[in-house]
Protein backbone atom coordinates (compact mmCIF):
# COMPACT_ATOMS: atom_id res chain seq x y z
CA UNK A 1 0.00 0.00 0.00
CA UNK A 2 1.44 3.64 -0.73
CA UNK A 3 0.55 6.31 1.37
CA UNK A 4 -0.65 9.74 0.20
CA UNK A 5 2.45 11.67 -1.56
CA UNK A 6 2.60 14.46 0.97
CA UNK A 7 3.31 11.88 3.90
CA UNK A 8 6.33 10.18 2.58
CA UNK A 9 7.79 13.46 2.35
CA UNK A 10 7.98 13.60 6.03
CA UNK A 11 10.33 11.91 8.08
CA UNK A 12 8.86 9.51 10.85
CA UNK A 13 10.83 11.74 13.61
CA UNK A 14 9.68 15.13 12.38
CA UNK A 15 8.18 17.08 14.85
CA UNK A 16 5.86 19.27 13.35
CA UNK A 17 5.26 21.12 16.50
CA UNK A 18 8.52 22.95 15.15
CA UNK A 19 7.55 23.87 11.91
CA UNK A 20 4.10 25.14 12.78
CA UNK A 21 4.68 26.43 16.31
CA UNK A 22 1.83 25.45 18.84
CA UNK A 23 0.24 28.75 21.15
CA UNK A 24 0.08 27.88 24.59
CA UNK A 25 -3.22 26.76 25.41
CA UNK A 26 -4.91 26.61 28.88
CA UNK A 27 -6.19 23.94 30.34
CA UNK A 28 -10.00 23.61 30.83
CA UNK A 29 -12.10 22.95 34.13
CA UNK A 30 -12.84 19.00 32.44
CA UNK A 31 -9.20 18.32 31.21
CA UNK A 32 -8.01 19.36 34.67
CA UNK A 33 -11.16 17.21 36.29
CA UNK A 34 -9.90 14.08 34.16
CA UNK A 35 -6.21 14.54 35.23
CA UNK A 36 -7.24 14.34 38.96
CA UNK A 37 -9.20 10.80 38.42
CA UNK A 38 -6.14 9.88 37.27
CA UNK A 39 -4.07 10.59 40.20
CA UNK A 40 -6.65 9.72 42.33
CA UNK A 41 -7.20 5.93 40.72
CA UNK A 42 -4.22 5.23 39.01
CA UNK A 43 -5.14 1.85 38.48
CA UNK A 44 -8.03 2.64 35.75
CA UNK A 45 -7.83 3.30 32.26
CA UNK A 46 -9.04 6.80 31.97
CA UNK A 47 -9.03 6.89 28.03
CA UNK A 48 -11.46 6.74 25.26
CA UNK A 49 -11.38 6.13 21.48
CA UNK A 50 -11.73 4.25 18.14
CA UNK A 51 -11.10 2.11 15.51
CA UNK A 52 -11.22 2.86 11.94
CA UNK A 53 -11.18 -0.90 9.47
CA UNK A 54 -9.83 -0.29 5.82
CA UNK A 55 -9.77 -2.67 3.06
CA UNK A 56 -6.49 -3.01 1.42
CA UNK A 57 -2.83 -3.72 1.90
CA UNK A 58 -1.57 -2.22 5.18
CA UNK A 59 0.86 0.22 5.09
CA UNK A 60 3.91 -0.48 6.55
CA UNK A 61 4.59 1.28 10.27
CA UNK A 62 7.40 3.63 8.82
CA UNK A 63 5.03 4.46 6.28
CA UNK A 64 2.05 5.14 8.74
CA UNK A 65 4.18 7.22 11.22
CA UNK A 66 4.80 9.73 8.19
CA UNK A 67 1.44 9.66 7.03
CA UNK A 68 0.71 10.65 10.98
CA UNK A 69 3.46 12.99 11.34
CA UNK A 70 2.11 15.34 8.51
CA UNK A 71 -1.08 15.54 8.80
CA UNK A 72 0.08 15.87 13.17
CA UNK A 73 1.10 19.72 12.22
CA UNK A 74 -2.93 20.43 11.77
CA UNK A 75 -3.60 19.12 15.30
CA UNK A 76 -1.31 20.83 17.63
CA UNK A 77 -2.86 19.42 20.64
CA UNK A 78 -1.75 15.90 19.71
CA UNK A 79 2.01 17.45 19.71
CA UNK A 80 1.62 19.53 23.31
CA UNK A 81 1.86 18.52 26.99
CA UNK A 82 0.27 19.83 30.09
CA UNK A 83 2.63 21.97 32.09
CA UNK A 84 1.85 24.28 35.34
CA UNK A 85 0.20 23.73 38.37
CA UNK A 86 -3.22 25.41 39.27
CA UNK A 87 -2.73 27.43 36.16
CA UNK A 88 -1.58 24.30 33.74
CA UNK A 89 -2.08 25.32 30.40
CA UNK A 90 -0.82 22.93 26.85
CA UNK A 91 2.48 23.49 25.35
CA UNK A 92 4.61 22.42 22.22
CA UNK A 93 6.14 19.32 23.88
CA UNK A 94 9.99 19.95 22.41
CA UNK A 95 10.44 16.45 22.92
CA UNK A 96 7.85 15.03 20.88
CA UNK A 97 8.28 12.39 18.19
CA UNK A 98 6.09 10.16 16.44
CA UNK A 99 7.34 6.75 17.45
CA UNK A 100 6.30 6.85 20.89
CA UNK A 101 2.98 7.34 19.49
CA UNK A 102 2.58 5.04 16.83
CA UNK A 103 2.61 1.20 17.14
CA UNK A 104 2.22 -2.40 15.15
CA UNK A 105 0.48 -5.19 16.41
CA UNK A 106 0.59 -8.46 13.61
CA UNK A 107 -2.01 -10.97 14.13
CA UNK A 108 -0.51 -14.86 13.63
CA UNK A 109 -3.13 -15.39 10.96
CA UNK A 110 -7.01 -14.97 10.85
CA UNK A 111 -7.54 -16.98 14.10
CA UNK A 112 -5.14 -14.22 15.88
CA UNK A 113 -7.42 -11.39 15.10
CA UNK A 114 -9.35 -11.17 18.18
CA UNK A 115 -5.99 -11.33 20.23
CA UNK A 116 -4.39 -8.44 17.98
CA UNK A 117 -7.62 -6.45 18.36
CA UNK A 118 -7.46 -7.05 21.59
CA UNK A 119 -3.93 -6.12 22.41
CA UNK A 120 -4.52 -2.74 20.95
CA UNK A 121 -7.49 -2.02 23.09
CA UNK A 122 -5.49 -2.86 26.18
CA UNK A 123 -1.90 -1.71 25.52
CA UNK A 124 -0.63 1.12 28.04
CA UNK A 125 0.59 4.57 26.53
CA UNK A 126 4.32 5.33 25.95
CA UNK A 127 5.75 7.08 29.45
CA UNK A 128 4.67 10.54 29.00
CA UNK A 129 2.03 9.93 26.48
CA UNK A 130 -1.52 11.25 26.02
CA UNK A 131 -2.69 9.20 23.10
CA UNK A 132 -1.79 6.26 21.20
CA UNK A 133 -2.16 4.93 17.21
CA UNK A 134 -2.13 1.12 16.91
CA UNK A 135 -1.86 -0.42 13.37
CA UNK A 136 -3.74 -3.98 13.57
CA UNK A 137 -2.78 -6.64 10.83
CA UNK A 138 -2.04 -9.85 9.31
CA UNK A 139 -5.24 -11.85 9.51
CA UNK A 140 -6.11 -10.87 5.59
CA UNK A 141 -3.83 -9.58 3.54
CA UNK A 142 -6.31 -7.06 2.16
CA UNK A 143 -7.70 -5.46 5.19
CA UNK A 144 -6.46 -4.13 9.07
CA UNK A 145 -7.36 -1.44 11.17
CA UNK A 146 -6.13 1.44 13.21
CA UNK A 147 -6.87 1.55 16.94
CA UNK A 148 -7.03 5.13 17.93
CA UNK A 149 -7.26 5.98 21.95
CA UNK A 150 -6.22 9.16 23.94
CA UNK A 151 -6.86 9.99 27.77
CA UNK A 152 -9.92 11.65 28.25
CA UNK A 153 -7.78 14.92 29.92
CA UNK A 154 -6.74 15.14 25.98
CA UNK A 155 -9.35 15.25 24.27
CA UNK A 156 -13.51 14.52 24.11
CA UNK A 157 -15.37 13.03 21.55
CA UNK A 158 -15.67 15.98 19.63
CA UNK A 159 -11.99 16.53 19.17
CA UNK A 160 -11.40 13.07 18.50
CA UNK A 161 -13.74 12.79 15.19
CA UNK A 162 -12.19 15.68 14.11
CA UNK A 163 -8.96 14.18 14.95
CA UNK A 164 -10.14 11.05 13.06
CA UNK A 165 -11.40 13.46 9.74
CA UNK A 166 -7.86 15.14 10.10
CA UNK A 167 -6.05 11.77 10.25
CA UNK A 168 -8.44 9.82 7.68
CA UNK A 169 -11.01 11.71 6.22
CA UNK A 170 -11.84 13.96 4.14
CA UNK A 171 -12.15 17.22 6.37
CA UNK A 172 -15.63 18.15 6.03
CA UNK A 173 -16.81 19.64 9.15
CA UNK A 174 -18.71 18.30 11.85
CA UNK A 175 -22.36 17.45 11.95
CA UNK A 176 -22.24 18.46 15.53
CA UNK A 177 -25.40 20.67 16.86
CA UNK A 178 -24.05 24.27 18.09
CA UNK A 179 -25.84 26.84 19.82
CA UNK A 180 -26.36 29.78 18.08
CA UNK A 181 -24.33 32.94 18.84
CA UNK A 182 -24.96 35.03 21.54
CA UNK A 183 -27.02 38.16 22.05
CA UNK A 184 -26.39 40.36 24.91
CA UNK A 185 -30.24 40.95 25.48
CA UNK A 186 -30.66 37.00 26.48
CA UNK A 187 -27.29 37.29 29.18
CA UNK A 188 -29.72 37.83 32.84
CA UNK A 189 -31.96 34.65 31.22
CA UNK A 190 -29.05 32.31 29.93
CA UNK A 191 -27.71 33.29 33.94
CA UNK A 192 -30.79 31.84 35.37
CA UNK A 193 -30.71 28.90 32.66
CA UNK A 194 -27.50 27.83 33.23
CA UNK A 195 -28.37 27.55 37.45
CA UNK A 196 -31.32 26.43 37.06
CA UNK A 197 -29.65 23.31 35.08
CA UNK A 198 -26.73 22.93 37.59
CA UNK A 199 -29.38 22.58 40.46
CA UNK A 200 -31.21 20.11 38.75
CA UNK A 201 -28.41 17.93 38.00
CA UNK A 202 -26.39 18.60 41.33
CA UNK A 203 -30.29 17.46 42.84
CA UNK A 204 -30.68 14.24 40.75
CA UNK A 205 -27.50 13.04 41.25
CA UNK A 206 -27.50 13.62 45.62
CA UNK A 207 -30.86 11.96 45.10
CA UNK A 208 -29.20 8.92 44.61
CA UNK A 209 -26.50 9.20 46.91
CA UNK A 210 -26.98 6.00 49.24
CA UNK A 211 -27.58 3.87 46.36
CA UNK A 212 -25.21 0.86 46.82
CA UNK A 213 -25.26 -1.00 43.31
CA UNK A 214 -24.38 -4.61 43.75
CA UNK A 215 -21.65 -6.24 41.57
CA UNK A 216 -22.95 -7.73 38.53
CA UNK A 217 -19.50 -9.51 38.28
CA UNK A 218 -15.96 -9.57 38.94
CA UNK A 219 -14.03 -7.53 36.54
CA UNK A 220 -11.19 -9.00 34.89
CA UNK A 221 -9.33 -5.60 33.98
CA UNK A 222 -9.41 -6.40 30.08
CA UNK A 223 -11.84 -4.91 27.79
CA UNK A 224 -13.19 -6.29 24.95
CA UNK A 225 -15.28 -4.74 22.27
CA UNK A 226 -17.86 -5.90 19.91
CA UNK A 227 -19.79 -4.05 17.25
CA UNK A 228 -23.29 -4.32 15.18
CA UNK A 229 -24.73 -2.16 12.59
CA UNK A 230 -28.26 -0.95 10.65
CA UNK A 231 -28.53 1.85 8.10
CA UNK A 232 -28.18 4.87 9.06
CA UNK A 233 -31.35 5.97 7.33
CA UNK A 234 -33.31 3.40 9.78
CA UNK A 235 -32.78 5.17 12.74
CA UNK A 236 -33.53 8.33 11.00
CA UNK A 237 -36.88 7.33 9.78
CA UNK A 238 -37.74 5.68 12.95
CA UNK A 239 -37.59 8.81 14.91
CA UNK A 240 -38.88 10.93 12.79
CA UNK A 241 -41.95 8.93 12.07
CA UNK A 242 -42.31 9.70 16.45
CA UNK A 243 -41.40 13.35 16.24
CA UNK A 244 -37.68 11.95 17.84
CA UNK A 245 -34.00 11.94 16.45
CA UNK A 246 -31.83 9.05 15.61
CA UNK A 247 -30.33 8.81 18.67
CA UNK A 248 -33.75 8.75 20.68
CA UNK A 249 -34.14 5.55 18.93
CA UNK A 250 -30.48 4.05 19.75
CA UNK A 251 -31.28 4.72 23.57
CA UNK A 252 -34.87 3.05 23.35
CA UNK A 253 -33.32 0.37 21.14
CA UNK A 254 -30.43 0.26 24.10
CA UNK A 255 -33.10 -0.19 26.57
CA UNK A 256 -34.67 -3.07 24.99
CA UNK A 257 -31.43 -4.87 24.52
CA UNK A 258 -30.68 -4.39 27.96
CA UNK A 259 -34.00 -6.03 29.10
CA UNK A 260 -33.47 -9.26 27.00
CA UNK A 261 -29.64 -9.23 27.93
CA UNK A 262 -30.59 -9.17 31.74
CA UNK A 263 -33.18 -11.83 31.12
CA UNK A 264 -30.77 -13.90 29.29
CA UNK A 265 -27.60 -13.53 31.62
CA UNK A 266 -29.47 -13.62 35.22
CA UNK A 267 -28.08 -10.09 36.25
CA UNK A 268 -30.49 -8.22 37.33
CA UNK A 269 -31.16 -4.74 36.50
CA UNK A 270 -33.19 -2.43 38.98
CA UNK A 271 -31.85 0.82 37.24
CA UNK A 272 -30.00 1.78 33.95
CA UNK A 273 -28.89 4.91 34.40
CA UNK A 274 -26.86 6.35 31.53
CA UNK A 275 -24.26 9.11 31.17
CA UNK A 276 -24.97 10.90 27.77
CA UNK A 277 -22.00 13.19 26.98
CA UNK A 278 -22.63 16.67 25.54
CA UNK A 279 -20.67 18.51 23.45
CA UNK A 280 -20.92 22.25 24.90
CA UNK A 281 -18.09 24.26 22.48
CA UNK A 282 -19.02 27.25 20.84
CA UNK A 283 -19.60 27.79 17.35
CA UNK A 284 -16.35 29.52 17.13
CA UNK A 285 -14.45 27.59 19.29
CA UNK A 286 -11.57 25.01 17.85
CA UNK A 287 -12.94 21.42 17.90
CA UNK A 288 -9.48 19.93 18.57
CA UNK A 289 -8.24 21.36 21.89
CA UNK A 290 -9.03 19.46 25.19
CA UNK A 291 -12.70 18.95 26.46
CA UNK A 292 -15.88 21.09 26.55
CA UNK A 293 -18.85 18.08 27.13
CA UNK A 294 -20.81 18.10 29.95
CA UNK A 295 -22.62 14.84 31.24
CA UNK A 296 -26.01 14.74 31.70
CA UNK A 297 -27.87 11.36 33.14
CA UNK A 298 -30.73 9.79 31.32
CA UNK A 299 -32.39 7.06 32.72
CA UNK A 300 -32.60 3.60 30.31
CA UNK A 301 -37.17 2.31 30.63
CA UNK A 302 -35.50 -1.29 30.94
CA UNK A 303 -38.56 -2.77 33.43
CA UNK A 304 -40.24 -4.36 30.62
CA UNK A 305 -39.03 -7.31 28.23
CA UNK A 306 -40.06 -6.52 25.08
CA UNK A 307 -40.83 -10.34 24.14
CA UNK A 308 -43.51 -12.74 24.68
CA UNK A 309 -42.56 -16.42 25.92
CA UNK A 310 -43.40 -17.71 22.54
CA UNK A 311 -40.03 -15.53 21.29
CA UNK A 312 -42.63 -12.86 19.29
CA UNK A 313 -41.87 -8.68 20.42
CA UNK A 314 -44.00 -7.30 22.26
CA UNK A 315 -44.77 -3.88 19.82
CA UNK A 316 -46.22 -1.68 22.04
CA UNK A 317 -43.09 -1.95 25.07
CA UNK A 318 -40.55 -0.80 22.23
CA UNK A 319 -42.77 2.05 21.49
CA UNK A 320 -43.32 3.15 25.26
CA UNK A 321 -39.73 2.54 25.82
CA UNK A 322 -38.96 5.33 22.58
CA UNK A 323 -41.49 7.24 23.83
CA UNK A 324 -39.82 7.53 27.44
CA UNK A 325 -37.03 8.61 25.90
CA UNK A 326 -38.08 11.11 23.63
CA UNK A 327 -39.86 12.93 26.37
CA UNK A 328 -36.52 12.80 28.88
CA UNK A 329 -34.58 14.10 25.35
CA UNK A 330 -36.92 16.63 23.98
CA UNK A 331 -35.11 19.33 26.36
CA UNK A 332 -31.90 19.02 25.57
CA UNK A 333 -32.59 19.33 21.62
CA UNK A 334 -34.14 23.11 22.22
CA UNK A 335 -31.57 25.49 21.78
CA UNK A 336 -32.06 27.20 24.98
CA UNK A 337 -30.76 24.12 27.21
CA UNK A 338 -28.40 23.70 24.78
CA UNK A 339 -27.14 26.88 25.29
CA UNK A 340 -27.41 26.86 29.42
CA UNK A 341 -25.12 23.89 28.40
CA UNK A 342 -22.65 25.78 26.83
CA UNK A 343 -22.93 28.50 29.31
CA UNK A 344 -22.10 26.27 32.48
CA UNK A 345 -19.41 24.47 30.48
CA UNK A 346 -17.78 27.57 29.85
CA UNK A 347 -17.87 29.18 33.39
CA UNK A 348 -18.27 26.29 36.06
CA UNK A 349 -15.26 26.80 38.23
CA UNK A 350 -12.37 23.86 38.37
CA UNK A 351 -14.10 22.12 42.18
CA UNK A 352 -17.43 22.39 41.36
CA UNK A 353 -16.51 20.77 37.74
CA UNK A 354 -14.43 17.86 39.02
CA UNK A 355 -16.95 17.26 42.04
CA UNK A 356 -19.76 17.01 39.15
CA UNK A 357 -17.67 14.95 36.77
CA UNK A 358 -16.95 12.08 39.93
CA UNK A 359 -20.42 12.15 41.05
CA UNK A 360 -22.10 11.32 37.08
CA UNK A 361 -19.43 8.86 36.78
CA UNK A 362 -19.68 7.12 39.85
CA UNK A 363 -21.87 3.85 39.49
CA UNK A 364 -24.15 4.87 42.20
CA UNK A 365 -25.71 7.99 40.09
CA UNK A 366 -24.91 6.22 36.36
CA UNK A 367 -24.02 2.56 35.28
CA UNK A 368 -23.60 2.72 31.60
CA UNK A 369 -21.84 5.46 29.03
CA UNK A 370 -23.76 6.29 26.61
CA UNK A 371 -22.04 8.34 23.73
CA UNK A 372 -22.51 9.40 20.04
CA UNK A 373 -20.79 10.90 17.21
CA UNK A 374 -20.72 11.57 13.39
CA UNK A 375 -17.58 10.48 12.38
CA UNK A 376 -17.54 11.48 8.13
CA UNK A 377 -18.87 10.43 5.10
CA UNK A 378 -16.16 8.84 4.07
CA UNK A 379 -12.45 7.99 5.12
CA UNK A 380 -9.37 6.40 3.25
CA UNK A 381 -5.67 6.36 3.47
CA UNK A 382 -3.86 6.31 0.23
CA UNK A 383 -5.72 3.96 -1.63
CA UNK A 384 -7.42 1.49 1.21
CA UNK A 385 -10.53 3.09 2.73
CA UNK A 386 -12.57 2.99 5.96
CA UNK A 387 -15.15 0.51 5.46
CA UNK A 388 -16.14 0.90 9.26
CA UNK A 389 -15.77 2.28 12.71
CA UNK A 390 -16.47 1.84 16.55
CA UNK A 391 -16.09 3.94 19.17
CA UNK A 392 -14.16 3.19 21.95
CA UNK A 393 -16.22 4.41 24.92
CA UNK A 394 -14.77 5.36 28.14
CA UNK A 395 -15.12 2.19 30.91
CA UNK A 396 -15.71 3.40 34.37
CA UNK A 397 -15.17 0.83 36.99
CA UNK A 398 -18.44 -0.25 38.76
CA UNK A 399 -20.56 0.45 35.05
CA UNK A 400 -21.54 -2.27 33.32
CA UNK A 401 -19.92 -1.20 29.76
CA UNK A 402 -19.91 1.89 27.49
CA UNK A 403 -21.37 2.13 24.03
CA UNK A 404 -21.14 4.34 21.06
CA UNK A 405 -22.95 5.10 18.62
CA UNK A 406 -20.74 6.52 15.37
CA UNK A 407 -22.19 7.56 12.46
CA UNK A 408 -19.91 6.97 9.38
CA UNK A 409 -21.31 7.09 5.48
CA UNK A 410 -24.63 5.40 4.99
CA UNK A 411 -23.88 3.28 8.30
CA UNK A 412 -24.78 3.59 12.10
CA UNK A 413 -22.63 1.40 14.20
CA UNK A 414 -22.82 0.31 17.49
CA UNK A 415 -19.77 -0.35 19.78
CA UNK A 416 -20.15 -2.26 23.04
CA UNK A 417 -16.89 -1.76 25.33
CA UNK A 418 -17.42 -4.17 28.35
CA UNK A 419 -15.00 -5.98 30.43
CA UNK A 420 -14.11 -9.49 29.51
CA UNK A 421 -15.88 -10.82 32.40
CA UNK A 422 -19.34 -8.94 31.99
CA UNK A 423 -21.55 -12.18 31.62
CA UNK A 424 -22.59 -12.62 27.32
CA UNK A 425 -21.39 -9.49 26.69
CA UNK A 426 -20.97 -10.40 23.06
CA UNK A 427 -24.93 -10.59 22.47
CA UNK A 428 -25.45 -7.46 23.11
CA UNK A 429 -24.73 -5.88 19.82
CA UNK A 430 -26.98 -8.68 18.45
CA UNK A 431 -29.78 -7.72 20.96
CA UNK A 432 -29.56 -3.96 20.25
CA UNK A 433 -30.01 -4.62 16.04
CA UNK A 434 -32.71 -6.81 16.96
CA UNK A 435 -34.53 -3.95 18.80
CA UNK A 436 -33.99 -1.44 16.64
CA UNK A 437 -35.88 -3.83 14.08
CA UNK A 438 -38.42 -4.30 16.43
CA UNK A 439 -38.54 -0.23 16.72
CA UNK A 440 -38.66 -0.36 13.12
CA UNK A 441 -41.80 -2.96 12.38
CA UNK A 442 -43.71 -1.44 15.01
CA UNK A 443 -43.28 2.40 13.83
CA UNK A 444 -44.25 1.16 10.11
CA UNK A 445 -47.50 2.76 8.81
CA UNK A 446 -50.23 0.30 8.49
CA UNK A 447 -53.30 0.14 6.05
CA UNK A 448 -53.66 -0.79 2.88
Amino acid sequence: MSVPEQSTRSDPSDRPGRSVPSPRHPTHPVDRAFLSLERRRPDVRWDAGGVAYLSGPPPTLAGLRAHVGFRLRGLPLLTSRVEGGRRSRWQPDADFAVDRHVHEVVADGPAAWESALHTALNAPFAPGAYWGIWLVHGHEPDAYALCYRFHHACQDGSAAAMTFRAVLGEGEPSARPVPGRSRRAGVPRRVGAAVGLAAKFVADSLAVRGHRPDAAFTPSGERRLSRGRVPADTLRRIGTARGGSAHDVHLAALAGALSLWSARSGVPLPRVTAVLPVDARRPDEDQTWGNRCFALPLELPVGTVSEHPDGSRDAAAALRRLDHVMATTRKLRGEAWRQAIQDLVRFMPGRPTEWYLRRMLSPRVTNVMATSMPLAEKGSLGETQVTGTALLPLLVPGHLFGVGLSFFGDWAEVSFVADRALPLGELLPELWEQAVAGLEESSAPTGT
